[in-house]
């Protein structure tokens, strides 16, 4: 075990705030003094967030006022390192979730908890190779459902766009019937126009044969 770990894992510990709860190394070394530094100066915000110094990695895990660490060798990957973190808070949790974790005294849960995380230490050690494959898995699977969503939001944003193409198409027809109709009643009404022109331009004409014929026959009777 202590040359697994000597590869990956060097210390760890559970924190609620900045009180240190449970730790557990096999190591000496500053490294616990480096983390309680990290620990001070980190966000109270639910996150993961990772620190490197003197080719080693201090990775945390905040939640709901809980810190949850551990230091690892540079080579060991952040994922592998963020796995340990979640199955130590899962089961933290669980144990002591709403109860006794929220009450203990710095370092109290040494003698429970350290054993624990030494036990999550081996078996993250023992199945690095599966882990990585499950995260590999995951990050696809979070991929596609990226892509996936993406494409629904364009699906989305493409039906919005027909919408508004449809919209404006239908505001031009109402128009074209719009202008039709206005042009219907402009024909109209030019008939009517032109229909009364027309009366008229007959009227003089026939007012025309009619005194052309009158004056005829007066020419007629002044003969006879």
């Amino acid at each position: 075990m202590a040359g697994m770990n000597q590869e990956s894992f060097i210390y760890s510990f559970v924190a609620r705030g900045t009180v240190v709860l449970a730790e557990y190394t096999e190591f000496t070394g500053n490294f616990p003094a480096i983390a309680a530094q990290c620990l001070q100066r980190l966000p109270s915000s639910n996150d993961k967030f990772t620190y490197n110094c003197d080719h080693h990695t201090f990775n945390f895990l905040v939640e709901d006022g809980y810190a949850y660490c551990v230091v690892a060798k540079e080579a060991t990957s952040k994922q592998i390192s963020i796995a340990f973190l979640e199955r130590m808070r899962a089961d933290f949790k669980q144990r002591y979730g709403g109860g006794k974790a929220g009450t203990a005294m710095a370092k109290s849960l040494n003698k429970e908890f350290g054993p624990v995380m030494k036990e999550h230490m081996k078996y993250i050690i023992d199945h690095t190779e599966e882990i990585e494959k499950l995260l590999k898995v995951k990050a696809q699977v979070s991929e596609v459902k990226s892509i996936m969503l993406g494409n629904i939001d364009k699906a989305i944003e493409r039906g919005e766009n027909i919408n508004t193409l449809a919209d404006k198409t239908e505001n031009l027809r109402n128009e074209a019937h719009t202008y039709k109709d206005r042009g219907t009643q402009i024909r109209r009404k030019m008939w009517y126009q032109n229909m009364k022109i027309k009366l008229v331009v007959f009227g003089i004409l026939l007012l025309l044969v009619l005194i052309i014929w009158l004056s005829i026959c007066r020419g007629f009777n002044c003969t006879n």
